[in-house]
């Protein structure tokens, strides 16, 4: 084994320095890909949807609808529910489900069964 007798110079690497500014690579074209098939949910804004029934043209298949509205509980619901449980009311439980102010009202299209939009009171 040899004995180096002094450290290697650092001063003229042994490897070809690099060239400022790094030359750029040539834009690579990515071939268009047609897109997969979604599903559109498309809420009508501008429309102040209320717990009754609305008048309205349907923006999927533009029918001339009233819409249908089918009441649903929601977190709200369910967190009243409790509430009363815990504070000894368990009786008065169920009854957050059958007022209109705790319910979400969810309006459809009768004629294509579209999402148009609900309503929370």
């Amino acid at each position: 084994m040899e004995k180096m007798d002094h450290p290697p110079s650092y001063t003229s690497p042994p490897y070809p320095q690099p060239q400022y500014p790094y030359p750029q690579p040539p834009p690579t074209s990515m071939p268009s890909m047609p897109s997969p098939p979604h599903t559109v949910h498309t809420i009508v804004t501008g429309t102040a949807f209320s717990n009754e029934s609305q008048h309205m043209t349907c923006p999927h298949c533009h029918a001339t609808i009233s819409t249908r509205v089918d009441s649903e509980a929601n977190t709200k619901t369910h967190l009243i529910a409790v509430l009363l449980c815990l504070f000894g009311c368990w009786c008065c439980a169920p009854c957050p489900y059958c007022m209109d102010s705790c319910l979400v009202h969810k309006h459809y299209c009768p004629a294509c069964d579209a999402f148009l939009g609900a309503s929370e009171n």
